[in-house]
C-alpha cells in the first residue's frame, strides 16, 4: 500500500515539475518578446534624442535609460556613465563590454546579445545621418524577429506546456 503510494506521489511530482518546465518555457519566449519589444521602443527614443533633440550620446543613451524600466534601462544608463567618466575609450567597445554583461537569464538569447552588440558599432563616430541610417537598419532587425515571434506565439507557448505536460505523463507511465 505504501510503494503504491510513494510511486503515485513521485509519478505526480514528476508531472507536475515537467508541466512547470514546460510553463517556463513559454514564459521565456513571452518575456523575451516583451523584451525586444522594448529594445525596439528604446532604439526609437535614441533616435529621436540623437536626431531631433541633437543631444550628444552620452546624454541620449541617460535619458532612454531613465525613461525606462528594466535590465535594457541599465544597460543604456550604465553606458552613459561609463561615456561620460571615461574619455578617449570608443564607444562600440564600451557597449559591447556592458551588453556582454546582460546575461541569458536576462531573457534575451545569445544571437540577441550578438545583433545588439553589432548595433553599437557604427554609433558615436558617425554623423548623424548615418547614425539615424544605422539606428533605422537595427529597427528593421529587430522588426523582422517580432514579427516571427509574434507570428509563432501561440504555436509555441502551447506547444512547450503540452511537451511538458505529455513529457510528464509519459514518464510516469514508464515509472509506473
Amino acid at each position: 500500500m505504501i510503494g503504491l503510494f510513494m510511486k503515485t506521489a513521485g509519478c505526480g511530482m514528476v508531472v507536475m515539475g515537467t508541466s512547470g518546465y514546460g510553463a517556463c518555457l513559454a514564459g521565456n519566449y513571452k518575456s523575451r518578446l516583451a523584451l525586444l519589444e522594448q529594445l525596439r521602443q528604446m532604439i526609437f527614443l535614441l533616435k529621436g534624442q540623437i536626431v531631433y533633440a541633437n543631444a550628444p550620446l552620452p546624454e541620449a543613451f541617460e535619458a532612454v535609460g531613465r525613461r525606462t524600466k528594466g535590465i535594457l534601462a541599465e544597460l543604456f544608463v550604465r553606458v552613459a556613465e561609463r561615456l561620460e567618466g571615461q574619455q578617449g575609450e570608443p564607444l562600440f567597445h564600451i557597449w559591447q563590454e556592458e551588453v556582454e554583461k546582460l546575461s541569458e537569464a536576462g531573457g534575451l538569447t545569445k544571437k540577441d546579445r550578438q545583433c545588439l552588440a553589432a548595433f553599437g558599432e557604427h554609433l558615436g563616430f558617425l554623423d548623424r545621418d548615418m547614425q539615424e541610417r544605422n539606428l533605422l537598419l537595427y529597427l528593421e532587425q529587430l522588426d523582422l524577429t517580432i514579427g516571427e515571434l509574434r507570428g509563432h506565439k501561440e504555436e509555441r507557448c502551447r506547444l512547450y506546456t503540452s511537451l511538458g505536460v505529455m513529457g510528464g505523463l509519459f514518464l510516469a507511465v514508464l515509472l509506473l
